[in-house]
């Protein structure tokens, strides 16, 4: 029997895409959760903590290839080199990260975490791919809805950003998965790069909502580095298809 594809953050945003595509394309799969879930036609759940380091052993026992979709507000490097270290004892021989674009150049928390995780990943013996994305759709709704609820919605002009949908972030992980290991691959963009208070403003309408968009300011070297873009993906690479506008249109209504 094929040894499992042992995916952590199965049950999130981006996991709940990618297992039903592994799945299709004839794999076992193995998620890594925190919390119980029956097993599926093809699916395994097995509970484990990566930050408390429990539950690791038995979570990667037996997988040759691994999926690290993991991650939250804290925590993110030492919960990935815990993976690393029994994904290693284990004898894993691929190990895909999923990153965000940007995490070696914005000196703001989440990027220095995220290329954390990809230093733990990169500096293992397991061979690796380390895919960065753009900011997901879901998470940008997220924040609108969450900054729609303020008097004025706060919107930094020097901040661009180029979501991407999770779906098709998950069909490129999936190939990578079922693919060699390749190192840093190159970046996965949305389709448009939109300014800040321009994706505020489509929600604002999207939702018939009437707000006033506050311009801020950022501080000097997060500001710098936003400007010159160095949150955004290199010209040229493949970005993905469906739009913020498209998204919008399925998830909300005014």
């Amino acid at each position: 029997m094929a040894a499992p594809i042992l995916v952590t953050g199965g049950t999130g945003t981006l996991g709940r895409q990618v297992v039903p595509l592994l799945r299709d394309a004839g794999q076992r799969v193995r998620v890594l959760s925190r919390h119980e879930h029956p097993a599926s036609e093809g699916v395994e759940y097995v509970t484990a903590d990566l930050l408390a380091n429990e539950g690791v052993e038995r979570a990667v026992a037996g997988a040759e290839t691994i999926l690290h979709l993991a991650g939250g507000p804290k925590g993110d490097v030492e919960a990935t080199r815990n993976l690393v270290r029994a994904a290693a004892e284990a004898g894993a021989r691929h190990l895909v990260l999923i990153s965000v674009i940007g995490a070696d150049r914005v000196p703001v928390g989440y990027f220095r975490m995220k290329h954390g995780t990809e230093a733990a990943v990169a500096a293992s013996d397991i061979p690796w791919t380390t895919l960065r994305a753009a900011q997901f759709h879901d998470l940008v709704l997220m924040v609108l809805r969450k900054m729609a609820k303020l008097p004025a919605v706060p919107a930094p002009r020097q901040v661009r950003l180029e979501p991407v949908d999770a779906r098709d972030v998950a069909a490129r992980l999936a190939e990578l998965a079922l693919g060699s290991p390749a190192g840093l691959v190159p970046d996965l963009p949305g389709p448009t790069v939109y300014a800040a208070p321009d994706l505020v403003r489509s929600y604002l309408g999207a939702t018939a909502t009437r707000r006033p968009v506050l311009p801020l300011p950022l501080p000097p070297r997060a500001g710098r580095v936003y400007r010159e873009g160095g949150n955004l993906a290199s010209e040229g690479v493949t970005r993905g298809a469906r739009s913020w506008e498209d998204f919008l249109r399925e998830r909300v209504s005014p």
